[in-house]
């Protein structure tokens, strides 16, 4: 469903925006929708016969991952679309990440049929990517699934620049029994292209902090890594949204991948929670000031690094490479935010 502002409602044909921005600029705009959204829609995906592209966000992967697609796909086979691949430094080798999606995605219960590497936001790999997809899509319609924020408007815009040039090609259709806009792009045959809406996930740091802040914490441009040398007590703050502890451990350094944009605060273990009580908002931001009395709680987990090269990561904000084993770490996040641990990315 799209919503329709009330200026629209005084003319003759009612669009909602999505449409509008379909019909007028060939552009396709996220929509987000409930989980019962898209459980029916991953049931039709079952029930229909097709590729599914799954996008994903490479600086967010576990974030913008969505669990149970496996579960509803039937025998349609999954090609995996990493995007924002200009976010990560140039030194990570594509073959590498290529390498370590398809084993996350295994990890995850998911068997793509090949993975491609794009940046929507620069065009990069898109050529590739369409490739791919006339590859393995057999001549059948072609289903795009991600999650709000990974970008996946912008890919398939991208797809419609290139494959239309500039035509108003696209129409909407419904999926049987569902009332959501599901935006049917012809291909060059009788069959569709097919963007869903897009899925929240609801434990992306995403869903606690306001646009303004949004537009921090989410990386524009590629990442500089900032390194801290750290002894055992002492605590790293990003903003006032997460807060890391090495606990106990040798001397070490610690890599942390964020948005540039985003403040990272050093302190002692034992002075980081009056810190937080008291400059939470202000020193440490964001979030602001005027919206620490809604922002959730931060909640603590410990974990003890078994391998050397682990990344710790706060879903929807970044991550923190630990390079030695041994260490004792404590993660704090906004209640209902996952953190986690993972084989290293870069």
């Amino acid at each position: 469903m799209g919503y329709a502002p009330p200026s629209a409602l005084q003319k003759e044909e009612i669009i909602c925006q999505r449409c509008f921005r379909l019909k007028h600029y060939n552009e396709v705009q996220d929509v987000p929708l409930t989980d019962d959204d898209f459980l029916k829609i991953l049931n039709e995906l079952g029930d229909s016969e097709g590729l599914i592209v799954k996008v994903v966000d490479i600086f967010d992967f576990n974030g913008s991952w969505l669990p149970g697609l496996h579960r509803f796909v039937g025998s349609n086979p999954i090609l995996l679309i990493g995007n924002k691949v200009d976010l990560l430094p140039k030194s990570v080798k594509h073959s590498k990440l290529i390498h370590w999606m398809k084993h996350e995605a295994s990890q995850l219960g998911l068997k793509p049929i090949d993975v491609q590497l794009v940046s929507a936001a620069k065009g990069q790999g898109i050529g590739e990517a369409i490739e791919a997809i006339e590859e393995y899509r057999n001549g059948k319609d072609v289903y795009v699934v991600g999650c709000t924020n990974v970008g996946k408007s912008t890919f398939i815009n991208r797809i419609i620049k290139h494959v239309s040039g500039e035509q108003d090609v696209i129409t909407t259709s419904h999926f049987p029994g569902t009332t959501l806009d599901m935006i049917q792009i012809p291909l060059d045959d009788e069959e569709s292209l097919i963007d869903t809406p897009g899925i929240i996930n609801h434990h992306q740091m995403a869903h606690f902090v306001d646009k303004q802040d949004l537009k921090i914490i989410t990386p524009k441009k590629e990442i500089k890594p900032r390194t801290f040398q750290l002894n055992p007590e002492q605590t790293l703050f990003f903003g006032g949204l997460a807060r890391f502890d090495f606990m106990a451990g040798e001397r070490q350094p610690f890599t942390c991948y964020f948005s540039n944009e985003l403040s990272i605060h050093r302190t002692k273990i034992e002075k980081a929670d009056e810190l937080y009580k008291n400059h939470a908002g202000e020193l440490l931001q964001p979030p602001r000031k005027d919206d620490m009395d809604t922002f959730p709680p931060l909640v603590r987990h410990e974990f003890r690094i078994k391998e050397a090269k682990t990344d710790i990561v706060f879903s929807g904000l970044g991550w923190i490479t630990v390079n030695d084993a041994g260490a004792t770490i404590a993660a704090h996040v906004p209640k209902g935010v996952s953190v986690f641990l993972r084989k290293s990315l870069i």
